[in-house]
């Protein structure tokens, strides 16, 4: 592994990619995965739970203080309240479940309310993402930048579906309409933490979406940002992770992205 990994992205690194293999050795055998039922369109499957645990125990090994947000094992106190790792140890498991090999494991540290670092890993391709603050955002050992397109008719999107039990369907569909016709185009590829990866690598322009929780964009908003993009919540504020609403775009769209989704969502 490249020498930019600090001691601390070392061991995020490490607990991703040890979970990651967990998720591989799974995937090859989908068809003998036993699905819990979680809500409608939403999964949790013996390999979403496992890769959790694989990941609480080695941070705790070298963290033991540090508190957790966790996707399935919720929150953990831990006696050092300045920081805490947030942990989604599938995302896009819809995706795994029907076969699709395009999911990640996706790791962050908040230290006083603001993310420290974040590791993002799709164990089926290997492709590995990680940031830290102040010290950029890598693929690999390649320094991520967002892309340069400064028109929103040359640049495409992703964005995030509401699904079944969700709500948001009409204001999305709007902004889709909206987006669709101004743009390039638009993507839809199931996994919230590879596309704000793919931001941050410059291959998508911007991406949208609602109804999001912490652990789906906590290590994609550091990759962002600190691939020289930006990151806002519908309003324009620093509150993603509250509101659950997410816009990553370049300095050179954010403006007019924004207001293009917000004139969309008038006419919901």
């Amino acid at each position: 592994m490249t020498n930019r990994l600090s001691p601390l992205l070392t061991i995020m690194v490490n607990a991703a990619q040890k979970a990651g293999r967990a998720l591989r050795r799974d995937f090859g055998e989908i068809e003998n995965l036993q699905v819990l039922k979680k809500g409608p369109a939403d999964f949790v499957t013996k390999a979403d739970t496992k890769a959790e645990k694989i990941i609480v125990e080695e941070l705790q090994k070298s963290r033991p203080a540090y508190g957790f947000v966790l996707e399935e094992g919720g929150v953990l106190e831990g006696s050092d309240i300045s920081n805490k790792w947030i942990i989604d140890p599938l995302d896009g498991t819809t995706n795994f479940l029907h076969g699709i090999p395009h999911f990640a494991v996706s790791v962050a540290l908040e230290r006083d309310k603001r993310i420290e670092a974040g590791v993002i890993y799709n164990p089926i391709t290997d492709d590995l993402y990680y940031a830290e603050r102040g010290n950029g955002a890598f693929h690999r050992d390649s320094r991520l930048r967002v892309s340069g397109r400064s028109h929103i008719q040359e640049s495409l999107f992703s964005t995030g579906i509401p699904f079944m039990g969700r709500d948001g369907h009409e204001t999305f569909i709007k902004e889709l309409q909206a987006v669709m016709a101004a743009s390039a185009g638009v993507r839809r590829f199931g996994a919230a933490a590879l596309d704000l990866a793919f931001v941050a690598a410059g291959r998508y322009d911007g991406f949208w979406e609602r109804g999001l929780s912490s652990w789906d964009m906590a290590a994609g908003i550091l990759l962002v940002r600190e691939a020289g993009g930006m990151v806002t919540d519908f309003a324009g504020r620093d509150r993603m992770m509250e509101s659950g609403e997410i816009i990553a775009t370049n300095a050179s769209l954010d403006r007019d992205f924004r207001q293009l989704l917000k004139n969309a969502a008038k006419n919901a």
